[in-house]
Order: C-alpha cells, then sequence, then structure tokens
C-alpha cells in the first residue's frame, strides 16, 4: 500500500470514526453540550486549515513565477506556443463555467446547512467582509505592498506580482535563470511540507465530520452522496464537452486516440496521479502520430495550465461550499470568482491535492468559511480519480489538435496496432 492509498485510508477511517462519536453526542447530549462539543472538536480541522493556509502564500508564488518564467520558450517556438495556450484557456474557461453552472442549477449545498452550527463564525465573516463592489475587487488585485499581500494571504495580489515577477523574469533571460532555479527549488520544499501537512488531514476530517454531527445530525450523509453523483454527471458532461471539441479537429481518430491512451489512463485513474504516467503519456502520443517535438513543449505546458478536471472542480466545491453554509453570491461575484481560479489554479498541477489548496485560498478570499474544506476531504480522493483522468484526457487532445493545427500529426501507421 503505497503513501497515497494510506492517506486515503486514515482518512475514511477518521470520517466514521468522527460519525461515530457526532451521532453518539447527537444523540445523548444536551443542546448545550452538543454545541460545545462540536465548536471544541472543530479546532482540529482549525489547525489542518490553518496549516495548509500557511503554505497557500510560498506555494503560489514560486510555482507561478517559475511556471511563467519558463513560458519566454514561447518566443522560440512562438505559433505552437500561442495555439497551446489558446486551446488551455478556452479549455479551462469552459471547465469552469460548467462547474459553476452545475452548482447553481441543483444546489448541492443546500442538502447541509452549515451555518446555524457556525453562526458566531458567519456573523465574524460578515463583520470583516465588505460588500462585493468595483473597487472592493480593485482593492483585491492590485497590491500596494507584496509582503502585506503575502502576511495577509491576499491570494489575486500574490498572482499579480508573480505574474510581474515572471514575466520580468522571461524578459531578462539567462540573467535571471539562477533566480527562477532558485524559486523552482523553494517550489520543491513547499511541495514536501505538503506532504508533511496532508498527514494532519484525518484529524482535520474527524473534528470536522464529528463537529457538524454533533450539531446537525445525518444529513451530511445526504449532502456526500448528491456532492458525489452530480459531480460525476458534471465529469461526464466534461468527458463530452472534450470528446466532441477534439472530434470535431481530429475527425475519427479521436477514437484511436482513446485507445491509445487506454492504458495510462487507467493507471492515472487508479493512482490519482497524472504525473506518474507522464513518460507512457508522452509515448503514447508520439505512436499515435504527435511530433515528438510538439509533445515534448505542449504536454508539459498542458501540466500546469490545463487541468480540466480539476478546474471543473475548483468552482463546483467552492460554490459548493458557499452554498452549505448559506451564503449567496451573485453572479457577477461568481464569475469574479471565476476568473480568480482560472489565475491562482496556474502554476501548481504537481501538488498532492492541489485543487483543495486552490478551493481553500479561494473560499478565503471571497469570505467563505474555509473549514468546509474539511468537510468534503473524505469523498475527495474518490473524486480525484475522475479529475485526473479527465486531466490526462484533456493534455492528450491539446497536444493532438496543436500537432493537427500544425500540421504534424502523421498517421500511425503499423505501430498504431502495436499497443
Amino acid at each position: 500500500m503505497n503513501k497515497g492509498t494510506r492517506l486515503t485510508v486514515y482518512i475514511l477511517v477518521a470520517m466514521v470514526l468522527g460519525f461515530l462519536v457526532g451521532l453518539y453526542v447527537f444523540n445523548n447530549g444536551s443542546t448545550q453540550f452538543r454545541t460545545d462539543f462540536g465548536k471544541n472538536i472543530k479546532l482540529l480541522s482549525t489547525i489542518f486549515i490553518r496549516l495548509v493556509q500557511m503554505i497557500i502564500a510560498p506555494l503560489v508564488f514560486s510555482t507561478l513565477v517559475v511556471g511563467i518564467a519558463k513560458l519566454g520558450d514561447l518566443k522560440v517556438v512562438g505559433r505552437v506556443g500561442g495555439k497551446a495556450i489558446l486551446w488551455f484557456i478556452t479549455a479551462s474557461l469552459a471547465s469552469l463555467l460548467l462547474g459553476m453552472l452545475l452548482v447553481n442549477y441543483f444546489q448541492p449545498g443546500q442538502y447541509i446547512n452549515l451555518s446555524k452550527g457556525d453562526a458566531a463564525g458567519l456573523a465574524d465573516l460578515a463583520t470583516k467582509g465588505k460588500s462585493f463592489s468595483l473597487q472592493n475587487f480593485v482593492e483585491h488585485v492590485v497590491p500596494k505592498s507584496f509582503v502585506e499581500a503575502m502576511a495577509a494571504n491576499e491570494i489575486l495580489q500574490i498572482v499579480v506580482f508573480s505574474i510581474f515577477f515572471g514575466v520580468g523574469a522571461a524578459a531578462i533571460g539567462d540573467y535571471a535563470r539562477p533566480v527562477v532555479v532558485a524559486l523552482e527549488r523553494v517550489s520543491h520544499i513547499v511541495l514536501k511540507i505538503v506532504n508533511y501537512v496532508m498527514n494532519f488531514a484525518p484529524l482535520g476530517v474527524f473534528g470536522a465530520i464529528a463537529g457538524v454531527i454533533a450539531t446537525n445530525g445525518t444529513e451530511i450523509l445526504g449532502f456526500y452522496w448528491r456532492y458525489y453523483l452530480l459531480f460525476l454527471f458534471g465529469i461526464l458532461l466534461l468527458w463530452v464537452l472534450l470528446l466532441t471539441a477534439g472530434g470535431l479537429i481530429l475527425k475519427g481518430r479521436i477514437f484511436e486516440l482513446l485507445r491509445r491512451i487506454g492504458s495510462p489512463l487507467l493507471v492515472a485513474f487508479s493512482t490519482t496521479s497524472s504525473e506518474a504516467v507522464f513518460p507512457k503519456l508522452t509515448e503514447e502520443l508520439e505512436r499515435f502520430g504527435c511530433r515528438d517535438r510538439i509533445v515534448a513543449f505542449v504536454l508539459p505546458l498542458g501540466y500546469s495550465f490545463n487541468l480540466d478536471g480539476s478546474m471543473m472542480y475548483m468552482t463546483f466545491a467552492s460554490l459548493a461550499i458557499a452554498q452549505a453554509y448559506g451564503i449567496h453570491m451573485p453572479i457577477g461575484e461568481q464569475l469574479t470568482m471565476l476568473l480568480v481560479l482560472m489565475l491562482t489554479s496556474k502554476g501548481i498541477a504537481g501538488v498532492p491535492r492541489a485543487s483543495l489548496v486552490v478551493v481553500l485560498a479561494t473560499c478565503a478570499m471571497f469570505k467563505i468559511p474555509p473549514e468546509g474544506v474539511a468537510l468534503i476531504l473524505p469523498i475527495d480522493h474518490f473524486c480525484d480519480m475522475f479529475r485526473t483522468a479527465t486531466n490526462v484526457v484533456g493534455n492528450s487532445i491539446a497536444t493532438s489538435v496543436v500537432s493537427k493545427w500544425e500540421g504534424e500529426l502523421e498517421n500511425a501507421g503499423p505501430v498504431s496496432q502495436a499497443a
């Protein structure tokens, strides 16, 4: 049993224990005791959430700067890079918008009401938060101090500074290479810290589940199965969208592509790691007929900038948590969140459970209680399986489409029959 599987097992065990403890308190404790127990046991999830928040700022800055600095290669491969970025942006926006539409239509968060269990916390957020306005948005976007933005975890301000920093590093070229290399190493250190922090996830899940069950009873089970089934429906729609778009360009070869990537797709699904299949996916795309130089450029870029399944999940999870807490978000604010997710998700694809890290940062920015993230952790692994598989499909189609646009998608010939 690998480390990722063990962590998932521990999280599921913590979920069961939290459910049993919370149910016992709900059935046997007085109203005051249930309230006090729920507040105190949630400190475990608070510790976990704060540990995750601790790494968001350095993670976003280091990975985003490195990702943007490496985009300097686009000057060399100009036309190919431009077409790839066009596809990535279009696919990402479509994925984010799909998640937003699904949650607004089906409203999975309405099946659990977390606001009554955290009335004080919501009142505090309402006091601290500001109503959405253009001025408030600009203040959130434009940093007056990078240090202040890092200290306050103002994620969008960090993104803006990172973009300027990354573009400047790319423009300088080799002179900035030592700084980029140093930040890349910083990002690896932070990713290692992510692994350490995730070891606290079972405690966070236990505290979150026990607190919610003790306060609200068993209604969370109805939320879980509706949330998961709706997510699977969204993934199905996203596959249809991606395969349709790919089929319009690749024609009948889209089915050949699916057969070709079947093996890496299964590995990615079972391990929840798209990085684990990168070498095999590269080989299969070249066998499919993509030129090696196109694959070598577009596929790694896609791993950072084109994670369609994860993108759909980010708006889906963020808005579902907001609904669970009874927080109404106007469409304008939701579209702003969509654009924020579009930016903050870039460059941290290699993070374990990267989607949750981004969701947590976004929830904090839009005054949504980040504790809600701990509640979806127990089923996140099963969502992650389908997210990862979708990411592999999306990047395979993107690489093939760019090869087709460049007129460098060859017929696989006899090699196509070999796999």
